[in-house]
C-alpha cells in the first residue's frame, strides 16, 4: 500500500492501477491542468472503461470543485494548517 501511495503522489501513471482507475485519474489531471483542452473524447474514454453518465458527472464535478475551492483559498491567502502525525 505504501508503494501505491508513493507512486500516486509522484506520478499516477507509474502506479499499478486498474484501467478504469487510470482513466479516471487521467481525466481528472487533464481537467485540472488543461481544462480548455477537454473534449467529448475525454468522457468517451471514461465510458469505454464502464463509467456511466452519472459517474462521469461526479468525477467532473468533484475535480472542478476541488480546483475551485483551492483557487478561492489561494486568492484569499489561506494557509494550510499543520497537522500532528503527518
Amino acid at each position: 500500500m505504501d508503494a501505491l501511495v508513493a507512486d500516486l503522489s509522484e506520478d499516477h501513471r507509474k502506479a499499478e492501477l486498474l484501467p478504469a482507475d487510470r482513466a479516471m485519474l487521467d481525466y481528472a489531471v487533464k481537467l485540472t491542468l488543461t481544462p480548455g483542452r477537454m473534449e467529448r473524447a475525454d468522457a468517451d474514454a471514461l465510458r469505454a472503461q464502464g463509467f456511466d453518465d452519472r459517474a462521469i458527472h461526479d468525477i467532473c464535478s468533484i475535480t472542478a470543485y476541488y480546483a475551485f475551492v483551492n483557487r478561492i483559498a489561494d486568492g484569499l491567502g489561506v494557509e494550510l494548517e499543520e497537522t500532528s502525525g503527518s
